[in-house]
């Protein structure tokens, strides 16, 4: 190792790992051979997601999710092990131009990545435990908003119209979001930032610009009763910037906030804020006492935990199948050819 050069290069925790298996070939090499082949694994689910299981000595099983990820939203992804001791690398790739290119990875001894989405699309999510990991497991899979809420005692049922909804007969798109809210309620900085304007003009009447940092988002709150800061104040996350209220082209509507987001012009505000519920680990359990199981009879393997999902293969009487983790009543599975698939806990049997 020479920590000089490590600090130029700065080498992945999955790099700094090979250099512990220079001289053992024979563990490394199928161990770094499952993780390439596993890049092509299309399993597809939704955040959040939970699953819990064993990782097993045996098999290099790599664990791969395929995600749809909005600009505005941070994905967060977490490894709880039984073991504090079992190292566990996780990376987050991008699809670009049908390339998965790595945009996130944890660091070494780290068993979490929080990844700020900055372009919509589609995403995967790798983890690969150490080799001859031995260890219970729970990964989650979740998102957040990359902003607070707006309004104040507000949610997610209170928006009322949302980005692209026809405005003036179809003349203009609306590029924003509505949160309903009554007269007066308080107005809340999402983000920690500086008041870029305030003022009364145009179709938003009374309206507050926050810029977050020095070059980021500009947000936009308009139609505002009342105006609490000035240009140039710095303002912290939940601060009060003014009042809902309906002035400008809404006088006619009744009291909301319009809130925008604009970085090279206006951008889907809704991911930024939306609310979602967290993951309960109580839902979760393993039902089998092992993880080899076989197929009680002909059975559909499915792309992801659901009836509703694409089947991509099938299951014969009998079939050996390894199980890496569940979902709920959803077993993930590896078939005899290392076809990743799901499968519902109710097909298998375990293998006496």
């Amino acid at each position: 190792m020479n920590p000089i050069t490590d600090i130029i290069t700065r080498p992945t925790a999955r790099e700094q790992y090979a250099r512990t298996y220079k001289d053992s070939v024979v563990l490394f090499k199928p161990w770094q051979a499952a993780y390439n082949l596993s890049k092509l694994d299309s399993l597809e689910v939704e955040l959040p997601y939970g699953e819990r299981g064993f990782f097993q000595p045996q098999g290099n099983a790599v664990y791969t999710y395929n995600i749809v990820l909005q600009e505005g939203e941070v994905l967060e992804v977490a490894v709880q092990k039984d073991s504090g001791a079992e190292k566990v690398f996780s990376e987050v790739l991008q699809q670009r131009d049908s390339v998965w290119k790595m945009v996130a990875q944890n660091d070494d001894g780290e068993n979490t990545i929080e990844y700020v989405v900055n372009d919509t699309g589609r995403y995967k999510v790798m983890l690969q435990p150490e080799i001859k990991a031995h260890a219970g497991f729970f990964i989650s899979l979740t998102k957040r908003p990359q902003y607070g809420f707006p309004v104040a005692g507000k949610g997610n049922a209170d928006i009322g119209s949302f980005w692209g909804m026809e405005r003036d007969g179809g003349a203009r798109a609306h590029e924003g979001i509505d949160i309903f809210a009554k007269r007066g309620t308080p107005v809340v900085a999402v983000t920690s930032g500086t008041i870029s304007y305030t003022g009364e003009r145009g179709l938003g009447g009374k309206q507050v610009w926050l810029r977050d940092g020095l070059f980021g988002n500009s947000l936009y709150f308009a139609h505002l009763d009342s105006i609490d800061v000035e240009a140039g104040t710095q303002v912290k996350t939940g601060d009060t910037l003014g009042f809902v209220g309906n002035t400008g082209n809404a006088k006619t509507t009744v009291p909301h906030l319009h809130f925008g987001i604009y970085k090279h012009g206006a951008v889907n505000p809704l991911p930024f804020v939306y609310k979602v519920a967290p993951l309960q680990q109580g839902n979760y359990t393993y039902t089998f006492n092992d993880n080899i199981l076989k197929a009680k009879g002909q059975a559909n393997l499915r792309q992801g935990p659901g009836t509703g999902t694409s089947v991509v293969g099938q299951a014969a009487p009998g079939d050996v199948l390894l199980v890496l983790g569940q979902h709920q009543d959803w077993l993930h599975v590896k078939t005899h050819n290392g076809t990743a698939a799901f499968l519902h806990k109710s097909l298998v049997k375990e293998a006496k």
